[in-house]
């Protein structure tokens, strides 16, 4: 009960292929892809968002503090 040998995995290949169409499963894994790359894009959104807003924070403590002072 090891893990499953290079013929196994081709036996599983060659029937998903002939179940699903090869036109179907290119579409998915395009599909597939895109949502990827829109989850990266998202990610690095929300990243470089949150840095700018820890940088205006800490912009408007020092400015703050620079108001007392005066």
């Amino acid at each position: 009960m090891g893990s499953f040998s290079i013929w196994h995995w081709l036996v599983v290949l060659v029937v998903v292929a002939l179940v699903f169409g090869t036109k179907k499963l290119r579409n998915l894994g395009g599909d597939l892809g895109g949502a990827v790359k829109g989850f990266k894009q998202a990610m690095n959104e929300e990243h470089n968002t949150s840095a700018i807003e820890h940088a205006v924070n800490e912009t408007d403590s020092v400015n703050n503090k620079a108001k007392h002072k005066q």
